[in-house]
């Protein structure tokens, strides 16, 4: 970039200042020299590669030129621009500038410049600003001067494969687990579900609605480890068998009969419990309140003991295998917090967001963690660098590993750092990141056939484009530019036919449709029985995920464990079925819930026959029957007393929830003028039989029925 007029004159008159012995430092023969002149030269493409600054976007060519301030040829007049071609001279020095030295040129004193690509610059002195405009223009010069040589290449020409990583991790790869035993699905997901996670869920739940409840603590009964454990079955049937809403699963119509929510656990104690669930201390989360607006904040102080235990039976249970993937996982949710994000080309736009490493042999979810916005200590290489280092810090991870990831986080800067922790890397790649290669020469064009490959190596980094229905670019660290595979697609021949064709395809594409698949391949064995429903709680959200999970990983052990076993594998649906009846036997039953979790029994007492079967056409209003004065004699029957037997209004009914049988159809007892579902079955009169109040036998002994 040439100075402009204004500075050209300012330079001159700082340059008349300037004393002999200053200006007779500067020599012709210590011109800038760019790194990477030469093509071949080892040294130079070694050197090139293992910069940071070589990455940097090179705009349009551009002269570089030295730290001293240049002026026009003699005899040239000031207002003149600089910018044309001419000789151009130092101000300080009477030297020429702008000159370069090749790599066939002879060196000079101060060789050792020519090798490291450095300058030796005047002592003129200049501003700050010109400094730093000066180095900027040395940069964009050394890159774009490194490129000279560099250019696409097609597929005919022999790339040199690189090194292949040798896979040492520090365990042996697969489930930790005892390879010859047979575990049940309770026993699995026992491994994330522990009995410390269950205590902890207990604690803080009871802990919570102590707090919440304090005017109603006679309403509340403390939640016990069963009572968790029946919870969560019903939290993995709801999954199962989805209704629109909670209450759907204890209705007794023809539409809703599901006795098994019934049989583990009342429709109120779920609520409650439901209501109540808390996986953090009320005392931390109102501690960690009070630093809201200051660093200490925890946005997922809410969650934080769950996901780290759930994050150490991760680690724990199982180690991946070579080929691993990263890439990220949408929860949705509509609650109104900072949490939320969106991300337009997922099928879930709203919703948190969790970046996740997983195995992608068979998608075991390895490490993961939710997104909670911009980091406090950023490393300043960008924030898909600082996700891809923060999920590989894994305990036991090892070297040799081979990581599949998107555009989103491929960066030469990530893949070369990474090949130094002995982690190969292949991705897809934006055109338009730093350090792409910017090169035309042999580029595709409009007309470039289908299959086409073009290639550029750039030390241990691999820039590959393919065009299929669209351009496809790659960068890797483990492959070579065409390995003669092929891929089949269907291609239209001259006469306008759909027929299939083998095109080449290079071996990165080959590898990164096969192995990055890994956390799809998790969210689609969580999506097909998902266990997340709507609720007013942000953290319920991420706990219903948890179960999710864990289920889905346990799910996945229990098929690795089959396969070394030589064992038939039991399909999603039977696993969870299993775990659903394993989590209800240990669970607590209904009995021990609150009072009005007891069942009316199933046996019914046919009812006597009489004419009260006509009261039932009225049942249709809401009017009760008109009261019976104490003094009113019934009809008196042949043998006095007999016949008289209690019975329930329901009996007569017909579509009643088992829950409800104890109530349902109540009317206003002739005594007490209190509701009750219990009436004589020969007076037709409607009276209170119950522990506290016995009007059946005060009314029956008041009008001399029985002694």
């Amino acid at each position: 970039m040439l100075l402009s007029d204004s500075e050209d004159e300012s330079e001159q008159l700082q340059s008349d200042s300037q004393s002999d012995s200053e200006s007779s430092l500067c020599s012709p023969d210590e011109d800038y020299i760019p790194k990477g002149l030469g093509r071949g030269s080892d040294e130079d493409s070694t050197e090139e590669d293992s910069s940071d600054e070589e990455w940097f976007i090179s705009p349009p060519k551009r002269r570089a030129y030295r730290k001293c301030s240049v002026s026009a040829s003699p005899g040239s007049p000031p207002w003149k621009s600089p910018s044309k071609r001419r000789e151009q001279r130092c101000v300080c020095c009477d030297s020429p500038v702008g000159k370069k030295l090749h790599h066939e040129s002879t060196p000079q004193k101060n060789s050792s410049s020519l090798k490291t690509g450095k300058t030796v610059s005047s002592p003129c002195r200049k501003t700050q600003s010109g400094k730093r405009q000066t180095k900027r223009q040395l940069v964009r010069a050394d890159v774009d001067e490194g490129d000279d040589g560099d250019q696409w290449r097609d597929m005919d020409e022999e790339d040199v494969e690189p090194p292949q990583p040798r896979f040492r991790p520090e365990r042996v790869a697969g489930p930790q687990l005892n390879r010859t035993a047979n575990y049940t699905p309770l026993e699995l997901f026992q491994l994330f579900f522990s009995t410390t996670v269950i205590n902890t869920l207990v604690r803080n739940s009871n802990a919570y609605a102590k707090k919440t409840q304090e005017d109603q603590q006679d309403s509340w009964v403390p939640v016990t480890t069963a009572d968790m454990h029946s919870f969560l079955s019903l939290v993995l049937y709801m999954g199962i068998v989805p209704l629109k809403t909670l209450v759907d699963f204890w209705k007794g119509s023809k539409l809703f009969s599901l006795p098994f929510p019934a049989s583990v656990m009342a429709r109120r104690r779920f609520l409650t419990i439901s209501r109540n669930l808390h996986m953090n201390d009320p005392a931390v989360e109102a501690a960690n309140d009070q630093k809201k607006g200051t660093a200490g904040y925890d946005k997922l102080c809410k969650i934080k003991p769950l996901y780290e235990q759930i994050l150490e039976g991760c680690h724990t249970f199982f180690h991946p295998y070579q080929h691993i993937s990263i890439d990220e996982r949408m929860v949705a949710t509509k609650a109104r917090i900072g949490l939320k994000q969106y991300v337009k080309n997922k099928p879930t736009k709203w919703g948190f967001k969790l970046f996740v490493l997983a195995d992608s042999t068979c998608g075991y979810t390895l490490n993961f963690f939710v997104y909670g916005g911009k980091d406090s200590k950023p490393t300043g290489k960008g924030l898909s660098y600082d996700v891809v280092m923060r999920l590989l810090k894994v305990p036991f991870l090892g070297k040799g590993y081979k990581l599949y990831v998107d555009n989103y986080y491929t960066s030469p800067t990530l893949f070369l750092d990474l090949l130094q922790r002995k982690i190969w890397a292949c991705g897809t790649i934006r055109p338009t990141i730093s350090g792409y290669p910017k090169k035309k020469e042999n580029d595709m064009h409009e007309k470039t056939p289908r299959g086409t490959i073009r290639w550029i190596r750039k030390g241990a980094l691999l820039f590959v484009k393919w065009l299929d229905t669209r351009e496809v670019t790659m960068c890797s660290t483990l492959h070579k530019a065409y390995s003669k595979d092929n891929a089949q697609r269907k291609m239209k021949d001259a006469d306008g036919r759909w027929t299939v064709k083998q095109v080449p395809i290079p071996g990165c594409i080959k590898d990164y449709n096969q192995y990055m698949g890994g956390v799809d391949l998790s969210d689609a064995l969580i999506s097909y029985y998902n266990v997340l429903h709507k609720t007013r709680k942000w953290y319920k959200t991420l706990f219903f995920h948890f179960v999710d999970i864990a289920t889905v990983n346990a799910f996945i052990l229990h098929k690795e464990l089959c396969k070394l076993q030589n064992r038939p594998e039991l399909p999603q649906k039977t696993f969870r079925e299993q775990l659903i009846v394993s989590l209800a036997d240990i669970g607590s039953a209904p009995r021990r819930s609150a009072p009005h979790s007891f069942h009316a029994s199933t046996f019914k007492v046919p009812p006597s026959p009489s004419p009260f079967n006509a009261l039932w056409q009225s049942d249709s209003t809401d009017t009760d029957p008109p009261p019976s004065t104490s003094t009113e004699v019934p009809p008196q029957p042949d043998v006095q007393g007999f016949g008289h037997l209690p019975a329930y209004f329901v009996e007569q009914m017909t579509n009643v929830s088992p829950r409800y049988r104890a109530t349902a159809g109540r009317r206003a007892c002739v005594v007490c003028k209190r509701k009750s579902p219990v009436y004589c079955s020969t007076c037709h009169k409607t009276l209170c039989f119950t522990s506290l109040r016995n009007c059946y036998s005060e009314w029956h002994r008041s009008n001399g029925i029985c002694e």
